[in-house]
C-alpha cells in the first residue's frame, strides 16, 4: 500500500510560516501528479497546490503568491512552504498523489493559524 505520511503542522500566528512536508513510501516519480489540498470545518475541500512530475505547477486563487509547492525526489518527499499566513488558511492539509489509474491521500496535518 502507498503511504503517504503528512508532518509540519501546528500552531502559527498571523503572518507567520510553516512548512508542510508529505513523505512518499515509494518514488514520487511514479505519481504524475502530487498535490496539497486542505479543509476546514464546515467549508469545502480546495485546492492548495500541485506539481507534475515534470514540476509544473499550479495554486489556488487564495494561496497564490504567499505558498510554494516543492519536490525533493530524492527524498520521496513534496513541500509545502506556507509564509503570511492568516486565520483563513485554518485546516487540516492533507497530501494527495495521483498515478495512472489511483488516487491516494495522506491522512492530513492540522494548520491553525491564531494569535
Amino acid at each position: 500500500q502507498v503511504q503517504l505520511v503528512e508532518s509540519g503542522g501546528g500552531l502559527a500566528q498571523p503572518g507567520g510560516s510553516l512548512n508542510l512536508s508529505c513523505a512518499a513510501s515509494r518514488s514520487i516519480n511514479t505519481f504524475y501528479l502530487m498535490g496539497w489540498y486542505r479543509q476546514a470545518p464546515g467549508k469545502q475541500r480546495e485546492l492548495v497546490a500541485t506539481i507534475t512530475s515534470s514540476s509544473i505547477t499550479n495554486y489556488g486563487d487564495s494561496v497564490k503568491g504567499r505558498f510554494t509547492i516543492s519536490r525533493d525526489n530524492a527524498n520521496n518527499t513534496v513541500w509545502l512552504q506556507m509564509k503570511r499566513l492568516n486565520t483563513e488558511d485554518t485546516a487540516i492539509y492533507s497530501c494527495n498523489a495521483r498515478s495512472r489509474f489511483y488516487m491516494y491521500w495522506g491522512r492530513g496535518t492540522q494548520v491553525t493559524v491564531s494569535s
